[in-house]
């Protein structure tokens, strides 16, 4: 029975990383061409998809937006979850709904939505529209993330600071934010990731001057079918690998998750 049930874990983790080891194989073909598997070895395409133009300033505007709408979001989120957490107020079921709805939305219509509205307002695809989208869409996976760090603090500690006299707002500073720590660091970085890796919202309030690197990529591959792609593709798998391992190794992705228990 166990044996079984390893083989189907097995089986399981082949089928979802199947496309992913195919993408990294690829990249090492010596031909112009995407192929699996390769019939020769190269390095050559990783050296352009490094020294391409497009996917450098494509990759540097992909971390500004990544930075500047993950913090947005831990700011925004952090004080949404800390209110609907702890207090209870009239349309508290409306606003949770309508702060998670992204998660139920289609990204191209959030794309769409809000090209419309910067048209609306007069506003380019400029970078305030670009990182506005980022926001409503990375939103819902921090306010995951900081509503399971919420509940895995200890309500006993901050009543205990509240019964000895310290403030309101000096109980939250000491006590709640240092335990709150793991996660807004956690939802920061899947934010972050989500950010980073957006595409199908991104084409649509983007521009040449502001496109991100999924967005570079799709351009690229549209005019090119060489193996650039796939080498790409293969960074990024790498990139998106050592952010997860580091977050794993110092904050723990079971307790981020909630499948841990944070005060263990």
């Amino acid at each position: 029975m166990i044996l079984a049930f390893r083989l189907l874990v097995l089986l399981l983790l082949a089928f979802v990383l199947m496309p992913a080891l195919v993408a990294i194989i690829a990249a090492f073909e010596a031909r112009a061409i995407i192929a699996f598997p390769p019939q020769g070895f190269s390095w050559r395409w990783f050296e352009r998809a490094l020294n391409y133009e497009d996917f450098r300033t494509g990759f540097a505007h992909s971390v500004f937006v990544a930075a500047i709408a993950s913090t947005l979001s831990v700011i925004i989120g952090s004080m949404a979850a800390y209110a609907m957490d702890r207090y209870q107020f009239r349309g508290k079921a409306t606003l949770e709904a309508l702060l998670l709805a992204p998660l139920a939305i289609p990204h191209f219509t959030i794309g769409l939505g809000a090209l419309i509205l910067a048209a609306q307002l007069g506003q380019s695809r400029g970078w305030p529209v670009v990182i506005l989208a980022h926001v409503v869409l990375v939103l819902p996976f921090v306010l995951r993330s900081l509503y399971v760090s919420l509940k895995n603090i200890d309500p006993r500690l901050e009543q205990a600071a509240l019964s000895l006299g310290a403030r309101p707002g000096r109980v939250i500073w000491t006590v709640t934010l240092p335990a709150l720590a793991p996660g807004l660091a956690g939802g920061w970085l899947f934010a972050a990731i989500l950010s980073f890796n957006e595409f199908t919202a991104s084409l649509f309030v983007t521009s040449q001057r502001t496109q991100t690197l999924p967005v570079a990529m799709y351009n690229y591959v549209r005019e090119y079918a060489d193996p650039s792609m796939a080498a790409i593709s293969a960074l990024y798998i790498l990139l998106t690998t050592i952010v997860l391992v580091i977050a794993n190794r110092f904050l723990g992705l079971g307790r981020i998750l909630g499948t841990e228990d944070g005060r263990n």
